[in-house]
Parts: C-alpha cells; sequence; structure tokens
C-alpha cells in the first residue's frame, strides 16, 4: 500500500511534508474526469483520478448536485472495461457519490449483472453497493439473489451479503427478518468470518426476543461454533443472558458459568480473553468463579505479545477495584511488568499493585515507582498519584514515606492537570489522616514557594488559613505566606493576605504580628489587596494586642456562605439602588433545580407552566407574591418552600394538570396548574375535589376556584390545608377535577350559554417528608460540621436490604431526604464498594441540618448505611433519622 505522506527530502529540516494529492483542485479534477468519456479507456489513468475524487470527498469537499450527477454518469461509463481492479474502485465511487433515487436505475441493471457474475469479486461489490444504494422496492426484487448469496460457497460473497444485511436492518428490518433460515444455515459455516457476520446479523434479528436470544445461545454453546471471531461474540451474548437471568432469578445457580469456563480452555487467544474478560464481570461474581479466569490472565501476563499482556493486566486492574485479593496471587508477575517497555502496561501494573499490596510491601513498591515517573507521560502520572492516594488511606501508618513520594514528584517538572492530583492528593491525606497534618503542610508550603500556578498557589493558601491555625506552632507557616505577598501576582497577594487574616483572628498570640505585616500591605499597588487589608485590620479590632478574637469575626472569616452564589448573583443583579441597603436575608437559599421537562403532545402546543408568558411564576419570590394576594392565604406567614411542578396526567390527554406544592409552618397549599388542550371547549368554575382520608393529620380550610378555563390558555386553582405547626406531616391525597364544560362554536369563537357538569380523575399526589427540606449548600463542609454542636448529633446504622448497586442506594437515600448534597460525593465511583456522601439542607423552621452517609457492600448486594447527623436542634436530628428509619 502507497505511503500517503513521505518526506521528499529527508535532508532538509524546513521541508513540508509530501503528499501526492497536495494542492489539488476540484476544478482541476472534475476536467481529468473526463477521461472516463474516451472511446479507449486508460484503466490505470481512470484509477488515479477515481482516487482524487475520493480523496476531495473524503476531505470534506462537496460538490454540487450538477457536479455530482456529471461524475455519477461518467462513472457508469466505466462498466464498459473488464478490468477487475478499476472495477472495484467504480464499487467505491458510487457508494461515497449516494445517488439520489432516479439517478440509481441507471447502474441497477449493470449491478444486477454483476451481482450474477462468474467472477466472485464482482458479485461481492455489487451486492454491497446495491444494498448501499438501494431502497425497499427494489431490495424486493433482489432479496432472492441476496438469499441465494448469504448461502454460497464463496466467503467471500456470503460475507457481503450478510454485513449487507446487517446494514439493510436499520432501514427494512421487515425484509432482512424473512433471511432468518438462511442466516441460520449460514451460521453452521466452516469459514470463520462467514459464521461470525451471521451469528451478528442472527443475534441482531432476534434481539428483541429475549426467549428466542436464549435460545440461540442455548443451541450455540453446545459446541457448533468454529470461528474464533464468532466464540467472542457468543460469549458476549451469553453474558448478556446471565445478565438479564440474574435480574429475573435471585436463587439457583447461574446459567451458561460451565460454558464461559470451558471457553478459558480454547485454543485461541482472543477466546480465552474474552471468557476470562466475562467472568470477571459478571455481577455479584464469587472468589470461586473468578479463580479459572484469574489464572488464565496471569498466565497471559509473561507472554510476548504486549497485547496480550496489556489486555491481562487491563483487566486485572478493574477486578482489583472489587476484589483485591483475588489478585494479589498475580502481584510477583506484575512487578516484572513495571519495567515493561510499553509505558501503558507497566502503569496498569503499578495501579494495580498499589490496589492489591499489602503494608509490607509498600516500601519496596516506591522505590520501583521512584525511577518509572520520570519516562511516563502526565496522563499516566495522574494515575498513579490517585492510586498513591487511595493506598495511604488504606495503610495510615505508611504515610510519612507515602507523603514524601508525593512531596519528592511535586517539585518536578510536570503539567497544571498532574500538579493538580498531587496537591488534591495531599489535602486530602492532612484531612484524613491527622497524623499527617503538619508534614504535609510543610510540604505544600515549600511548593508555592515555586508555584507557576496561580489556581494551585491561591487553592494552598485558602487550605493553609483553615488548618495552619490548628497546628501546634502555627507561626512556622507565617514566613511563606508573607512571602507571597511580596514575590506573587495580585491574585495570590489577595489570596495571602485572607490566610494572614485568619492566622491573626485563629491564633491570639500571633495577632500583633499579623497587624505589622497587614499595615504594610496598605501601601499595595493592586486595588484589591489594599482593599482586604484595611477590611482586616478593621475587622480584627484590638489595634494589634494580644486580646481574645470575637466570635462573629471568626464566623465572618471562617464561616460558610449559607446562600447559594448564583442566587446572590441574580439578587444583587435585580437589586435597585434606593435608600434602603442591600439585604441579605432576602437572598432565596434554596437551590435551583432544573425545571420539569415539558411534556409536548405531537402536533399540540406546549401544556402546563410553560405554556405562555401569561402561566404561573416560577420562582420563590413570584409564589410568594402570588399567595399572599390571594385573601384566603394571605395569612398563613412566610412561605418555606415551593416544590417542582409534579405532572398528574399523562402527555397526550384532554387535560394538562400539574400541581405544585407549597409549605408554609402550619400550612400546605396545593396549586394545580390547569391547560384545557381542546379547542372546541370551554371550561368554567374549574375546581379540584382533594380526598384527604389518607393524610390524617390535614384539614381543608380554603380553596379557590378558576371561574374560566379557555383552549390553551392556563390557569390555577387552589386547595388549601391545615396541618400541626412545625411538624412535617406526610400523607396522599386522592385528585378529582370538577368543572362546567360549554362547547364553543370553531367559526365563531362563542361558548354556548348552557354546560354540563363533568369530572376527570387526576393521579394521586404525596407530599413526602422531602417538602420539608430546602436544598441549602455549604462551600466547606468539614468546617460547618465541625462549627455544629456536637451535642445535637445523632449516628445510627441501617440496613438497606439487596440493591442494584452503591450509586442507586446513595440517590436513594438523597431523595428520601431532600437535601443538597456537596462536594460532589453524589457520584459513587465505578465498582466501589464503600462511599460516603455529604448533604446539607434547611429543615422547616428555618433549621440548618448536615448529613454524614457512609455506605458499604455488606454481601453480594445488600447495603449498609452509617448514618450521622447534626443539626441546630437535636428534635430535628431525630427527625432526620425517623424519616430514614420508616423511609
Amino acid at each position: 500500500m502507497a505511503q500517503p505522506l513521505v518526506k521528499k527530502d529527508d535532508d532538509r529540516d524546513d521541508e513540508a511534508d509530501y503528499s501526492p494529492f497536495l494542492g489539488i483542485e476540484k476544478g482541476a479534477v472534475l476536467q481529468e474526469a473526463r477521461v472516463f468519456n474516451d472511446p479507449q479507456l486508460d484503466p490505470r489513468r481512470c484509477s488515479q483520478v477515481i482516487t482524487k475524487l475520493l480523496y476531495l470527498l473524503n476531505q470534506g469537499e462537496t460538490f454540487t448536485k450538477v457536479e455530482a450527477t456529471e461524475v455519477f454518469f461518467a462513472v457508469t461509463k466505466l462498466f464498459q472495461s473488464k478490468d477487475i481492479g478499476l472495477r472495484r474502485m467504480v464499487y467505491v465511487m458510487i457508494k461515497e457519490l449516494s445517488p439520489s433515487a432516479d439517478e440509481v436505475i441507471i447502474v441497477t441493471s449493470s449491478l444486477m449483472k454483476d451481482m450474477t457474475s462468474k467472477t466472485d469479486m464482482y458479485r461481492a461489490n455489487a451486492i454491497r453497493v446495491l444494498c448501499r444504494i438501494t431502497d425497499g422496492t427494489l431490495l424486493t426484487q433482489i432479496e432472492r439473489y441476496l438469499k441465494q448469496a448469504i448461502v454460497d460457497k464463496n466467503p467471500v460473497v456470503a460475507s457481503a451479503a450478510l454485513v449487507s444485511g446487517i446494514h439493510l436492518l436499520q432501514t427494512n428490518p421487515e425484509i432482512v427478518k424473512r433471511w432468518s433460515n438462511e442466516v441460520q444455515e449460514a451460521v453452521q459455516s466452516r469459514a470463520a468470518l462467514v459464521q461470525f457476520h451471521a451469528l451478528a446479523l442472527l443475534h441482531q434479528i432476534r434481539q428483541n426476543d429475549r426467549l428466542a436470544v436464549n435460545k440461540l445461545v442455548s443451541s450455540l454453546t453446545k459446541g457448533s461454533v468454529r470461528s474464533p471471531l464468532a466464540q467472542c461474540l457468543l460469549i458476549r451474548y451469553t453474558s448478556q443472558v446471565i445478565r438479564e437471568s440474574a435480574n429475573n432469578n435471585q436463587a439457583g445457580d447461574r446459567p451458561f458459568y460451565d460454558f464461559l469456563e470451558g471457553c478459558l480452555r480454547h485454543k485461541a487467544e482472543m477466546v480465552i480473553f474474552e471468557a476470562a474478560r466475562a467472568i470477571t464481570e459478571l455481577n455479584g461474581v464469587t472468589s470461586r468463579e473468578l479463580t479459572p479466569a484469574i489464572t488464565v490472565l496471569q498466565l497471559f501476563l509473561s507472554s510476548s505479545k504486549p497485547v496480550l499482556r496489556f489486555a491481562a493486566v487491563r483487566t486485572l486492574n478493574k477486578v482489583a477495584m472489587t476484589h483485591p485479593m483475588a489478585v494479589t496471587n498475580c502481584n510477583i508477575d506484575m512487578e516484572s511488568l513495571i519495567s515493561d517497555q510499553n509505558r501503558s502496561i507497566a502503569t496498569l501494573a503499578i495501579t494495580t499493585l498499589l490496589k492489591t499490596g499489602n503494608e509490607s510491601s509498600v516500601d519496596r513498591l516506591m522505590k520501583q515507582i521512584t525511577n518509572f515517573m520520570s519516562d511516563i507521560a502526565d496522563e499516566f502520572k495522574i494515575v498513579v498519584v490517585e492510586a498513591i492516594r487511595s493506598l495511604c488511606l488504606k495503610f495510615p501508618l505508611k504515610h510519612r514515606s507515602l507523603m514524601n513520594f508525593l512531596s519528592n514528584i511535586l517539585r518536578e517538572e510536570g503539567g497544571f492537570e498532574y500538579k493538580k492530583a498531587i496537591v488534591d492528593s495531599i489535602v486530602i491525606l492532612i484531612r484524613d489522616i491527622p497524623e499527617a497534618k503538619e508534614s504535609g503542610l510543610l510540604h505544600l508550603c515549600e511548593f508555592i514557594e515555586d508555584c507557576e500556578f496561580t489556581y494551585l498557589s491561591t487553592q494552598i493558601l485558602h487550605f493553609l488559613g483553615i488548618e495552619g491555625p490548628k497546628t501546634s506552632d502555627p507561626s512556622k507557616y507565617i514566613r511563606y505566606i508573607y512571602n507571597r505577598v511580596h514575590l506573587e501576582n495580585a491574585t495570590v497577594r489577595a489570596g495571602a493576605v485572607s490566610t494572614l487574616a485568619k492566622f491573626g483572628a485563629m491564633v491570639d498570640t500571633l495577632k500583633p504580628r499579623v497587624f505589622v505585616l497587614l499595615r504594610r500591605c496598605l501601601f499595595e499597588n493592586d486595588d484589591e489587596v489594599r482593599d482586604r487589608a484595611t477590611l482586616y485590620i478593621n475587622t480584627l479590632g484590638g489595634d494589634g494586642a494580644v486580646v481574645e478574637t470575637g466570635e462573629d469575626v471568626k464566623e465572618f472569616l471562617f464561616g460558610s456562605l449559607d446562600i447559594p452564589l448564583v442566587n446572590l448573583e441574580n439578587s444583587l443583579k435585580n437589586y435597585e439602588p434606593s435608600e434602603e441597603s442591600f439585604d441579605i436575608n432576602s437572598v432565596p437559599k434554596e437551590v435551583k433545580t432544573q425545571p420539569l421537562a415539558e411534556k409536548k403532545a405531537p402536533g399540540k402546543k406546549p401544556t402546563g407552566l410553560g405554556a405562555s408568558p401569561a402561566g404561573p411564576p416560577s420562582t420563590v419570590d413570584a409564589y410568594e407574591k402570588l399567595l399572599s394576594s390571594i385573601p384566603e392565604f394571605a395569612n398563613f406567614g412566610k412561605l418555606f418552600k415551593s416544590s417542582a411542578p409534579v405532572e398528574l396526567t399523562e402527555a397526550e390527554t384532554e387535560y394538562a394538570v400539574n400541581v405544585v406544592k407549597h409549605i408554609f409552618d402550619g400550612h400546605v397549599v396545593f396549586q394545580y396548574n390547569c391547560t384545557n388542550t381542546i379547542p372546541e371547549q370551554l371550561l368554567e368554575n374549574v375546581t379540584v375535589i382533594v380526598d384527604a382520608s389518607e393524610a390524617e393529620e390535614f384539614a381543608e380550610v380554603a380553596s379557590k376556584p378558576l371561574r374560566s378555563l379557555p383552549y390553551d390558555s392556563p390557569g390555577q386553582t387552589f386547595v388549601a390545608f391545615e396541618k400541626p405547626e412545625g411538624v412535617p406531616a406526610v400523607g396522599k391525597f386522592s385528585n378529582m377535577l370538577r368543572f362546567i364544560v360549554k362547547e364553543v362554536d370553531p367559526s365563531t369563537g362563542e361558548a354556548e350559554d348552557d354546560g354540563v357538569e363533568d369530572e376527570y380523575q387526576l393521579e394521586e399526589l404525596e407530599v413526602v417528608a422531602a417538602d420539608y427540606m430546602l436544598k441549602v449548600g455549604v462551600s466547606n463542609f468539614r468546617n460547618a460540621w465541625e462549627t455544629m454542636d456536637a451535642d445535637c448529633e445523632r449516628v445510627d446504622e441501617y440496613g438497606l436490604g439487596p440493591r442494584e448497586s452503591l450509586a442507586e442506594a446513595v440517590n436513594a437515600v438523597i431523595n428520601l431526604l431532600g437535601m443538597q448534597p456537596c462536594e460532589g460525593t453524589e457520584v459513587v465511583p465505578n465498582n466501589s464498594r464503600s462511599h460516603t456522601c455529604l448533604l446539607s439542607g434547611v429543615y422547616i423552621g428555618n433549621v440548618k441540618v448536615l448529613v454524614r452517609l457512609q455506605f458499604g457492600l455488606d454481601g453480594p448486594k445488600d447495603v449498609a448505611m452509617k448514618l450521622a447527623v447534626r443539626s441546630e436542634d437535636e428534635a430535628v436530628s431525630d427527625a432526620i433519622h425517623e424519616i430514614v428509619a420508616s423511609g
């Protein structure tokens, strides 16, 4: 095959790469295409011109309709030539041009003639082209030939027909499904490629029929598949059947496991690996089931083929996440791979060893990794750093050697992402291993002395301000921080000033020295640095004397902002300057969620909340104004929370209704947003009859009907319930829409005088515990947790029973409590067997609540959970536990 890119002259470094297609223009090539019309065709010249045309098409060049038609008709004349090479180029060109329906007719007869030719190469390619450019009408005419081709003795022809069938299944499934008998016969073919393509097509034909797939797998696992490629496909289909049967049948032996285990003894390496990988990925796989697969993968680790070594170590790396003990037998073989020439293999070997190694092997591994780190790219280094972090959390006693390793590589050359991964790892180790705090902080201080990344410098300075004052000798960090004021850019200088102020606030003995340093910052060039220094000098007070800093000052410097920044930004934008100053308490505390996706019926306009600008308001402020303007609800007090709209009707029904739950201390108001989707009807006196027999603590106190509901004009009707004040009462409500319906004359738009009373059943509505919790995030969970009274902490353990995954259990508890996940802890890493999730919120009565959830797998699928709650009121902490216990 000719290389498209070669050096024209290796002696000249400044010479550009040379391509035979360099500088070709569409116009010139179209002129050259006239050779297709010559009476005496030159096959070599014609092939070169087609190659140029294909190059232009693949480079994104577009041909006009006229140009494409001219080229197409010119190419069709090349069917006169008997040159096999040129004929193959003609097939490719016709496929790429994708002619329109009226042009296809021109080549159909030529292609059908080739399809029945005695030359197998013509037949195979003609089938591929015809199936690519044909439509359903023509397909029925050539269906007989395609069926014959599927069972043809020549494997090239049979494969071409089967691959074409796979493509046609997307556009003409009914026709292809009629070929099942021929495809079934092709599955028994002795040709490896034919068997592979036939099995792929047969599975696609039957994929929506689970029973048919089961029968297919059952029949083929008995040993009729000879092709290694087809055997790999069969292993994948078998794994799919095993997964589905495990979901439907919790008990009993795993079906087809013996087949997978038998494939481990196959003579083809690809089949052995596919079977081993399939076994390792089985849901709830046991150590006994894993053993034969691990043994095979261990043999691959010492293979002379890099691809086998890579495949084996990558699979073992995944297994080590869930079954580290099962992989320990391979550790000796993996240690030899650390020096492998292929850096990807070496990286995977290192990270697997870090997951499976024991405490005694840590030091030996560290020595090997030190030599290895300089030879690999940053993306591989990040993987190693994350593995070392996990190892340090697993063996806290080894923190000294692991922390030294991280600090050494932190000083070496590397990009931002790599350095950030190391800094994040050190920060996590400092937070989770108390003994590592002082050495870790000093390593970070030394790093910022020569750090080129502003983001990392400010992150470390912020972290120093939180953790530094709590150490045994905070004064040793002051020098590193103050150096930043002189030697860095304005952003880092501003961060350093804030950190100095935190030391002054938290460590009273350092306050005089901090005052001196802050006063020097008053002469800074940068406004931000000067303003911060001025603010902190006035805030700390005491004129630099050794006096205790007030709690309100500490709260100002260290306290978390308990309102979302997006809400604060919006409130500041909407603030109109006046005599009244901006009140931060007026900023909504609830985290804005995505609006409910609109459900649209085909051909209908949007219904519900998104119907028109005249629809109901969607923000908390607007809801509060709306409710306070209704006399029946005006004395209910301050609105605590409004839920997202809950749909009470299907998407394509006559009436679209959703409901918003408004929560007050002693009341709940249901706002039913109604839309009439029938043009010939006018609804009047619209009310919702609510049955609260399954909500014993609620009593209906008021309702506000909707006088008129014309077509496609949203309106609201309200029903209010009283409940015990401050109590998170829950219950289920049945809803019935009642109204008077009047016919509307389509020509005049006038409604009839007389109407008929009618009812429409709506879905049930529930008030749940999560409705009494506002999603309010905290910027620093750990600080917020430590500042909250430990006497109000309640801890208990719960069994959550069998779950599909750890992620499903985490989401279920978050949804049950209705709280805001913090620091991205709602995301559970793949194959994790334990996870910690942090939540924050404000409970009814404006009580701040923090929750720490620790999940772990107890057995194959059972999930256990430890729940720790801190709040400003111990009764609320107990209430959170009651919600989980009853949920």
